[in-house]
C-alpha cells in the first residue's frame, strides 16, 4: 500500500486546491474555494488534502460538527475528489489514510453525500466501492430527475400544451445578469407562502457567486407585458445544467410559463450539454416523494438516478488493510 499524507486545508493552499479540482475527473465548480467559502461563517471548515510525497492527489471538501465530519453540508454533493490518474487501489488506500487521520483528530464518524454520476467527467465511482469496503451505512437516498440531452427530447403532450399557451400569451424569456427581480418578486414570496421556507442562498450570496462564476450561475426570467411571471436559476457545470431554483406566480398553469421556459432551455440553451438535472423531489431526508413535482419533471422526459448518503465510523479504516491482493 502506498503511503499518503493527510492535512487540513489552509488559506495558503488555495491555488493548489483549485488546480486539483479543475483537473479532477469528478469535481465541479462547487468545490472551487471561491464557491465553498461564500458561507464560511456558517460552517467550521474541515476540508482535507491528501499528498503522495509532495504531490497533491486528492481533496475532501468538508466541515466539522463536534465529533462528526461531513462532506460539506453547504454543498449539494461531495466526497473524495481526485484526478483521472488516480486508480481504484489508490482511492482505497487514500480513504484508509483519511479515516485514520480523522480518528486521530477524535472524529468518530464521517458522513458522505456522494457526487451523482452524471457530474463525473469520466467514470469515477472508486470512492463508492471504498465506502462499501468500510461497511458504510446508507442513511439517505434522494432521487434526481435527469434528462440525457444526447437523446431526442421526449416531452409529453401536456407539457407541449403549456408551451403553446406560453406562445399564445406572448411570453418572453430573457437571461438576466441581475437576480433581484426573480428573488424578491417570485422566489422568496412563493417559498414563504407555500413552505414557510427561504432559499438555500440569500440574494446577496447568489449575486456574489454569480460575480465569481458568471458562466456557471445563470438566471432566466419569463415576462408577460414586461412583468415577470416566472424564472429559474441554473447552475451549469462541465456536463450538467442543474435547476437550482424554479418558481412562478400563481397563474403559471394558465400562462404555461414554466413549461414555456423549460422547453426553451432544453431545446435551445442547453441542447449541447450531456445532461439536464431537475434536482430532487424528495422530502423528509429522502423518505417521501413529492409526486406532483416529480411527475412534472418526468413529463419533460426526465428519468431517475439516485444520490446516496453514507455514514462511516473512522475506526473502520482497518477494514481496508487487507483488501488489495
Amino acid at each position: 500500500m502506498k503511503q499518503y499524507h493527510v492535512k487540513q486545508y489552509q488559506a495558503t493552499d488555495y491555488t493548489s486546491w483549485n488546480t486539483l479540482v479543475s483537473e479532477s475527473k469528478n469535481g465541479t465548480f462547487l468545490f472551487d474555494r471561491n464557491f465553498m467559502e461564500y458561507h464560511n461563517n456558517r460552517f467550521e471548515d474541515f476540508s482535507l488534502m491528501v499528498y503522495e510525497g509532495d504531490k497533491l492527489v486528492c481533496v475532501l471538501p468538508a466541515n466539522r460538527v463536534g465529533d462528526t465530519v461531513y462532506s460539506h453540508q453547504g454543498l449539494t454533493y461531495g466526497g473524495l475528489v481526485y484526478s483521472e490518474k488516480i486508480k481504484l487501489a489508490a482511492v482505497i488506500s487514500i480513504f484508509s489514510f483519511v479515516l485514520q487521520f480523522l480518528k486521530e483528530k477524535d472524529i468518530f464518524q464521517i458522513q458522505i453525500k456522494t457526487i451523482p454520476s452524471i457530474y463525473h467527467i469520466k467514470p469515477a465511482e472508486e470512492f463508492e466501492y471504498a465506502l462499501f469496503l468500510t461497511q458504510s451505512k446508507l442513511i439517505r437516498r434522494d432521487t434526481l430527475s435527469v434528462i440525457d440531452l444526447r437523446n431526442e427530447l421526449s416531452i409529453s403532450k401536456g407539457r407541449m400544451e403549456g408551451v403553446n399557451k406560453g406562445l399564445k400569451n406572448n411570453l418572453k424569456i430573457m437571461e438576466e445578469p441581475n437576480f433581484d427581480l426573480f428573488w424578491n418578486s417570485v422566489l422568496i414570496p412563493n417559498l414563504e407562502a407555500k413552505h414557510q421556507a427561504k432559499p438555500v442562498h440569500t440574494l446577496e450570496e447568489i449575486k456574489e457567486l454569480h460575480i465569481k462564476f458568471p458562466k456557471n450561475i445563470r438566471q432566466f426570467n419569463v415576462y408577460q407585458n414586461n412583468i415577470i411571471v416566472a424564472g429559474t436559476t441554473i447552475f451549469e457545470s462541465n456536463q450538467v445544467a442543474h435547476a437550482q431554483y424554479i418558481s412562478a406566480n400563481e397563474d403559471k398553469n394558465a400562462l404555461g410559463s414554466l413549461d414555456f421556459l423549460y422547453h426553451y432551455l432544453l431545446s435551445e440553451v442547453f441542447k449541447n450539454k450531456k445532461y439536464f438535472d431537475f434536482g430532487i423531489s424528495n422530502e423528509n431526508q429522502g423518505k417521501n416523494l413529492n409526486n406532483g413535482l416529480h411527475f412534472w419533471k418526468e413529463s419533460f422526459g426526465a428519468s431517475t438516478i439516485v444520490q446516496d448518503f453514507y455514514e462511516v465510523e473512522t475506526a473502520n479504516f482497518n477494514l481496508l488493510e487487507n483488501v488489495i491482493l
